[in-house]
């Protein structure tokens, strides 16, 4: 079949080659009957550029057929023949012979249903294999709709109505777009029902019926048991699907009302169904005791019919404690007699769910029993059958034992009857003394025999304190004789139980710590003939002598204070240092590393002054730039100095602007007699005429310094202020320039 193509592909191809042949023969023939004085015209080629020999498609034998297999290869031409193309017949296309005369896009040969809708390439969609969309475009259309169920079966114009209007992009993917005419005219009222428009919710994409509705997702209500099989009109009456109750009793009220087995309407019993039955069947209901009332059943009771608790249906205000179902029980039990005995009638203590007997009596609940007290026969107790009103101290049952005891004798030693200090519920002997509980034993005190301190018995009036046993040792005592000088009965300050010598006093713990040099010195340097109570605590106390005999400087004649420690230390007397900044006169700048006596002379070391004029009162008088007397300048010289140097100083105009013109800051431009700085001028800048010019009209205005500084006493314009909180410029005019 391929064969007889290509011949036939061949010989179409000869023909096109003939023809054109016949045509150059013609017109060559013409040319020639014309005569020969006509030139002769040039044969062209009819195909244009073709740049192959004329043999590869014509024969010598005749122009026209051509031959049967041309020598031309159509892939050189850059459109190279392939799939249905390469069965096109070549006039098909080449409907000129100039054969360069075609195009290559597909739109030149191929008529654009889409409008150019899409563009030009229509490689996008088709290929040369088919007419028909390429694999690649349904995978386009996969990745953003997938075809699948029915929609795989039906046709691309089934929903892209007209190719020619290029409507193959662009279409909603929500299947209500498409389907809303069946979300309209369904059995069931979607639109009165208020159905959501997602149709997928209940929808799949197989079939448009047999859907599934999700009755959970949308209502909140799921369907379970044997509502899954109700078809919806059981409870949506008349296609209501709003406002349906989700309560049992709303659609199951006949059921409860019909119910005898129990009565539900007269024995009240709730109208929550779900309490006792399920969706999976009406009957076999089950009622849980424990959630639906205040008494759970357990042990026999879950066994026990309803009715023989519930009498006549009486189902409400039933009573929950055991004695009033068992009370016959109670009284007719003797062992013990529960009536005569007093025995509580909460059942409960003793008995259980599980049986009536054998009961159990938990005496821990009461009276624990410990020790020996676990394997006593109730009867040794509870004589008579007294179960109510024995005692649970140990001293109710135990009197007896505590007035025959002899070692010691209790009753003689007036013992506490608090059996348990010493005894335990193990054994009555051997029995034991815990002495922490009244006195605490420690150091020699735990190896003394109790007689010793417990004379004749004595166990109620013992004292506690050291001296209650050992105030002979006090009194003996002579290294120091401590009733002599006055110690303190408070043994344990320097004794400790493990042995009455050695003895340790800690000074600390007195009102006077022994630090620095105090600690090495013997306790009679300070403690003469045995005075341990009478000595003075301040420094001047044992120091005076020190003090008075101090000559560097002498303390007495300087008048230094007597409160040694604000030179001295307990480390050293000497060297000794004093804190200037504790007096008045706390030492800045130079006034550190000045030597003491060039202020305290003579060694007097009181009543110096601490104003700066009395020590640089000669400073103040040689000075002469300014000079400071002659100006009248104030004797407080921290005005202008400080203490870091005397030179240097600073001076602050308070109200006249010293930058005022073109003074800046220069005080003899205005203060021109340098002895006298009372003493100013302002008509040297101010001039009068310009000054008049200025003051037209402004009464009691006088052209010179002091009148103009009456007025403009901060160096500004007229007004200088209120004159009368203003000074006399006459006085120190370096307070008011």
């Amino acid at each position: 079949m391929k064969r007889f193509l290509r011949m036939r592909k061949f010989l179409l191809f000869a023909l096109v080659i003939a023809t054109a042949v016949g045509i150059v023969a013609v017109v060559h023939a013409a040319q020639t009957q014309a005569g020969s004085a006509a030139p002769k015209a040039k044969v062209k080629n009819p195909h244009g550029s073709l740049n192959i020999p004329c043999q590869n498609c014509h024969t010598y034998t005749s122009w026209k057929p051509i031959r049967n297999i041309p020598e031309f290869n159509h892939a050189q031409t850059g459109y190279p023949l392939k799939g249905m193309h390469q069965e096109v017949p070549c006039m098909k296309c080449h409907t000129s012979l100039v054969f360069s005369k075609v195009g290559k896009s597909c739109s030149d040969c191929h008529a654009d249903i889409h409008r150019g809708q899409f563009g030009a390439n229509c490689a996008k969609c088709h290929s040369v294999k088919g007419w028909n969309v390429s694999m690649k475009q349904i995978q386009d259309h996969n990745n953003r709709f997938p075809l699948v169920g029915a929609h795989a079966m039906l046709d691309c114009i089934s929903c892209h109505k007209g190719a020619a209007t290029g409507q193959f992009v662009g279409l909603s993917t929500d299947c209500y777009s498409c389907h809303q005419q069946d979300y309209r005219t369904q059995v069931i009222d979607h639109v009165t029902a208020k159905f959501p428009t997602t149709c997928q919710s209940c929808h799949s994409m197989d079939t448009w019926f047999g859907a599934a509705f999700d009755h959970l997702k949308f209502t909140g209500y799921a369907l379970t048991g044997m509502h899954a099989t109700l078809p919806c009109v059981a409870c949506h009456l008349n296609n209501n699907f709003k406002n349906t109750p989700s309560s049992c009793y709303a659609c199951h009220q006949k059921d409860f009302a019909g119910t005898n087995d129990p009565p539900h309407v007269q024995t009240n019993l709730p109208h929550d169904c779900g309490a006792c039955h399920t969706t999976a069947s009406w009957l076999n209901a089950s009622f849980d005791h424990t959630v639906y009332t205040n008494y759970p059943l357990t042990g026999l009771h879950k066994n026990v019919p309803c009715a023989q608790c519930h009498v006549n249906n009486q189902y409400l205000n039933l009573p929950t404690d055991c004695f009033t179902c068992h009370k016959t029980d109670y009284n007719n039990t003797n062992n013990p007699p529960h009536v005569s005995s007093g025995i509580p009638n909460t059942c409960a203590v003793c008995h259980t769910t599980a049986g009536w007997s054998p009961a159990t009596f938990n005496h821990s609940s009461v009276y624990p029993l410990t020790g020996a007290h676990a394997t006593v026969a109730c009867a040794t107790c509870h004589v008579n059958n007294n179960y109510t009103s024995l005692p649970t101290t140990c001293n109710g049952c135990h009197m007896p034992d505590y007035n025959k005891s002899t070692n010691p004798p209790h009753l003689q030693d007036g013992f506490p009857t608090t059996c348990e200090t010493c005894h335990t519920t193990t054994a009555w002997s051997p029995s034991t003394f815990n002495h922490n509980s009244v006195y605490p034993l420690t150091g020699a005190h735990t190896t003394v025999a109790c007689t010793t301190c417990h004379v004749n018995n004595n166990y109620t009036s013992l004292p506690t304190t050291c001296n209650g046993c050992h105030m002979t040792d006090y009194n003996n005592t002579n290294n120091p004789n401590h009733a002599q000088v006055g110690f303190p009965t408070t043994c344990d300050v320097c004794h400790s139980t493990t042995a009455w010598i050695p003895a340790s006093f800690n000074h600390n713990n007195t009102t006077f710590p022994l630090t620095g040099a105090h600690v090495t010195v013997a306790c009679t340097t300070c403690h003469v003939n045995n005075n341990y109570t009478s000595l003075p605590t301040t420094c001047n106390g044992c120091h005076m002598t020190d003090y008075n005999n101090t000559n560097n400087p002498n303390h007495a004649a300087a008048g230094f204070p007597t409160t040694c420690d604000m030179c001295h230390s307990t480390t050293a007397w000497s060297p000794s240092t004093f804190n200037h900044n504790n007096t008045p006169f706390p030492l800045t700048g130079a006034h550190i590393t000045t030597a003491c006596n060039l202020c305290h002379i003579n060694n007097v070391y009181a009543g110096t002054p601490t104003d700066c004029y009395s020590c640089h009162s000669a400073q103040y008088n040689g000075t002469t730039n300014p000079n400071h007397k002659a100006a009248g300048y104030p004797t407080t010289c921290q005005t202008c100095h400080t203490t870091t140097s005397w030179a240097g100083a600073t001076f602050n105009h308070t109200w006249f602007n010293v930058n005022h013109g073109g003074a800046n800051g220069v005080c003899s431009v205005c203060h021109t007699n340098s002895n006298d700085y009372s003493v100013f001028t302002c008509t040297s800048c101010h001039t009068k005429s310009k000054t008049d010019n200025q003051h037209q009209g402004v009464s009691g205005y006088v052209y010179n310094s002091v009148n103009c500084y009456a007025c403009h006493q901060n160096g500004g314009g007229g007004g200088g202020g209120n004159k009368n909180l203003m000074p006399s410029h006459n006085t120190f005019h370096g307070r008011i320039g």
